[in-house]
């Protein structure tokens, strides 16, 4: 009897098992597609409204800046004793000034109530007196406010005229103008501001004839609102 060494060779080998294939139902799509669908509306429409309040945005900043408020501008011309020369003089003391409102603005008016202006010398006040009644500026306009201060508007004894001349000895006589009023402002018919207290101060100082120094000629108030 005849043995073999060899192995006995199987026939084929065992195949792999085919993937399985997992099958939705149309349900299933459905719903997919419109959930796709919904997420795509979703983000259009935040995209849409981030848009529109960008371009909202832009706008309002533009407009702020084209109608944002300037407080108006005040300057000194003119400021007289013509009285301060004379030994005198405060027996029929008398102050002169003239001042100018400037309203800065493009687009915007001011509203100005009752107008007043006060006198100061040493930041003790020498005078006061009514100086406009309301008004309305229109932009890029410039109104002239002037007084003459005297009798009952005028508070100068004879102790305050030896100020008054020992200062003048030296050369100058420092005063201090101070206008108030109570001012809003209007853009056309559609917006007006609250109401402001305005103050503007104006540094005045006269030489020995009493009238203004040329170096507070035409010189800029300072301003503050309270």
């Amino acid at each position: 009897m005849h043995s073999s060494d060899r192995l006995p060779i199987r026939q084929g080998t065992p195949s792999q098992p085919p993937p399985l294939k997992r099958h939705h139902s149309a349900h299933y799509y459905a719903h997919r597609v419109r959930e796709s669908l919904t997420t795509r509306v979703s983000k259009t429409l935040c995209v849409i409204f981030l848009s529109l309040l960008l371009i909202v945005g832009i706008i309002m900043f533009i407009l702020w800046l084209s109608l944002r408020p300037h407080r108006p501008r005040f300057h000194i011309h003119e400021f007289s004793i013509p009285g301060l020369a004379q030994a005198t003089g405060f027996e029929n003391a008398e102050l002169n000034f003239n001042v100018t409102a400037r309203n800065p603005n493009q687009h915007i008016g001011i509203y100005y109530n009752s107008t007043e202006a006060f006198v100061y010398y040493k930041d003790q006040r020498v005078g006061a007196t009514p100086l406009a009644e309301p008004f309305y500026q229109e932009p890029k306009n410039t109104t002239i406010l002037a007084a003459t201060l005297s009798g009952a508007t005028l508070t100068v004894n004879s102790q305050r005229w030896k100020e008054f001349m020992n200062d003048r000895a030296q050369g100058r006589v420092a005063f201090r103008l101070e206008i108030v009023s109570s001012i809003r402002f209007k853009v056309s018919t559609w917006w007006e501001s609250k109401h402001h207290r305005m103050h503007a101060n104006c540094d005045a100082i006269v030489g020995q004839d009493g009238l203004l120094l040329a170096t507070s000629t035409n010189k800029r108030c300072t301003m503050y609102f309270t």
